[in-house]
């Protein structure tokens, strides 16, 4: 086998040269049937025998009213790339996934010289069908928006909304009644600078969420550097501007100043306190923070964090249990890739992709580098196993952004969807291998410990190419398949409709804890066992991760064949487990601590 470096230059060969207009390559395809693939401009394939997956159902919902605005399509600044998180979550509790879209904005916006573009809230009416509530519900932001993270942080019973911002981050406090309010400044969490992927968890079981929100760079909009655009169109050069492939393009993060992140904790009376450093959550070297995730990677009813920094190693917090953090990412083998390198880190995926019963990371990056999956070896150590189990050749033409395991065809195992798209327009101007515009990408689980990437059918949402950022995952029409969002730079989000043809069966979970014994009402940090037959699927309430979005806080579980479960028990986020009984499938359950499911 090529050694990874070797492995990496090459591919990036063939991927240029295969971008060439009328480019063909044949290889196996997703069912290992021999095929010829279209190469196209957005390094992606086209198969014409490929299944339809998911439908590009954009334009037949209101949701194509929305646009994502950056004024700047150039991208001269750091600042006009990252925006473009979103939420999946019930903020109603009608048992329908609403879709909040957070919005970029503009230098003269930030300035008070055009009016801010707006986020939006949209109601799930049902079918696809949904009403913009944003006005009603007060969630327009208009600020300078980078992520969303749901929790129930008072537990009232109705999700709240934090909003991280270039600028100031908001905490929207769901009333219960269609309307929300930012009580941010109020309860002392309205951070400021530049926020990003916020995750919610109650690190130290006292049955209150707390708050950990990573910041990425210290910019400052008053002190701009000149604009790389008319620096190269005046032929202008200088060590005050970057480079890559030998266009000047705009700078960072190397080579700024990062920003350290923050960790609130939640006291009684309903406040937060900054504890970063009392928890050893400190960030001493002001990593460039993207996105985060409190979750439990260890055999352990304690919440671990893991952050993920843009060109820098990765973090994992590992909770001691007494109220405080010790940093593991060099030793427990997650903060470089196999080679020991450092890698841009956008979207982060968790899930247990080979049933072992322990989650396991998936990290997206940037082009010319590939994806990288860590194995969780057990006890806080893992392995990166990225091209071991595929995904090494095939995601090295992409940047990749928002990720997320999620079983498509319900089978019980998880695959990963990748939402793409580059951050320098100007590589749509030369044969690179790579495109601004970029295809999605699936990898469809072989449950050996390997994935294959799934070709894509002609007109289909695998073959459509955009510049997303966010991307999350939830069953929009309650048929029992996996639907996904992606909120795109400079454009319309993205709804794809999951139409796989399967006769595969499923679960779903919505956990339901008690306060009374601290453990949240959100369940967050709860996970749910469903054993069928040989097979025992993890499932985890998680806040966060993806790129700097939320996805469905119920647990989704394909079962493949099977048409009853033998087991469920949920393992509670206080420490205590109970069986309940689940006489049915095909449908949602709600499980209530201490009170069974209905």
């Amino acid at each position: 086998m090529l050694a990874p470096k070797i492995r990496v230059q090459i591919i990036v060969l063939l991927s240029a040269l295969l971008a060439l207009p009328g480019s063909v390559l044949p290889q196996g395809s997703a069912t290992g049937n021999a095929q010829t693939y279209t190469i196209c401009r957005t390094v992606g394939i086209i198969d014409p025998n490929a299944p339809m997956i998911f439908a590009d159902v954009t334009a037949q919902t209101v949701l194509s009213k929305f646009k994502h605005v950056t004024a700047d399509t150039e991208v001269n600044y750091i600042i006009d790339s990252p925006s473009g998180g979103l939420a999946l979550f019930d903020y109603d509790n009608d048992g329908k996934l609403d879709v909040y879209l957070l919005n970029g904005s503009t230098m003269k916006a930030m300035g008070g010289e055009e009016q801010a573009p707006r986020a939006a809230l949209f109601r799930n009416l049902g079918n696809f069908k949904f009403e913009d509530v944003t006005d009603k519900a007060g969630l327009a932001n208009e600020r300078w928006g980078m992520g969303a993270a749901v929790g129930d942080f008072n537990n009232d019973g109705f999700a709240d909304l934090y909003v991280s911002n270039y600028g100031v981050s908001r905490l929207y406090r769901n009333n219960g009644n269609g309307t929300f309010t930012d009580v941010a400044e109020k309860l002392g969490v309205a951070r400021k600078g530049w926020s990003t992927g916020a995750s919610w968890g109650d690190y130290d079981n006292d049955g209150r969420l707390d708050l950990f929100v990573p910041a990425y760079v210290d910019f400052d909009l008053s002190k701009l550097p000149p604009n790389p655009t008319e620096v190269t169109k005046s032929g202008g050069v200088g060590q005050n501007f970057c480079n890559f492939r030998g266009v000047t393009v705009m700078c960072g993060p190397r080579g700024l100043k990062g920003e350290k992140d923050t960790l609130y904790h939640q006291k009684a009376d309903g406040t937060f306190e900054v504890v970063s450093v009392k928890t050893g959550v400190t960030d001493p070297s002001a990593f460039y923070g993207f996105s985060s995730a409190f979750v439990r990677l260890r055999d352990s009813h304690l919440l671990d964090l893991l952050v993920v920094n843009d060109s820098t190693a990765k973090q994992l917090y590992i909770n001691q249990g007494n109220g405080t953090f010790k940093e593991t990412g060099f030793e427990s083998g997650i903060a470089l890739n196999e080679n020991g390198k450092e890698q841009a880190g956008m979207g982060l995926g968790i899930g247990d992709y080979d049933n072992d019963g322990r989650l396991d990371v998936y990290i997206t990056n940037f082009s010319d580098d590939s994806n990288t999956l860590y194995h969780n070896d057990g006890s806080g150590n893992f392995t990166d196993v990225t091209f071991q189990a595929g995904h090494g050749e095939p995601t090295i033409p992409f940047l990749g952004w928002g990720t997320n395991f999620l079983d498509f065809d319900n089978n019980g195992w998880l695959d990963v969807f990748i939402a793409n798209g580059h951050v320098y327009p100007t590589v749509d101007k030369y044969q690179w291998g790579t495109s601004f515009a970029q295809q999605p990408l699936l990898f469809r689980n072989l449950a050996n410990g390997r994935f294959d990437r799934v070709g894509a059918a002609p007109n289909s949402g695998l073959a459509g190419a955009w510049t997303s950022r966010g991307m999350a995952k939830g069953d929009l029409d309650d048929d029992g398949k996996m639907d996904v969002v992606m909120n795109n730079f400079n454009s319309a989000p993205t709804v794809l409709r999951n139409v796989t043809e399967s006769q595969n069966h499923w679960l779903s979970l919505k956990l339901v804890g008690d306060p009374k014994q601290k453990t949240p009402r959100d369940a967050i940090g709860s996970i749910a066992w469903v054993t069928i037959g040989k097979l025992r699927l993890r499932g985890d309430v998680i806040s966060g991760a993806g790129y700097a979005s939320q996805s469905d806080l119920r647990l989704h579980f394909g079962l493949g064949e099977a048409i009853k479960v033998d087991k469920v028990e949920i393992s509670w986020s206080n420490g205590k487990s109970e069986v309940v009984n689940v006489n049915a499938v095909d449908r949602v359950w709600t499980v209530t601590q201490g009170k069974g499911a209905k």
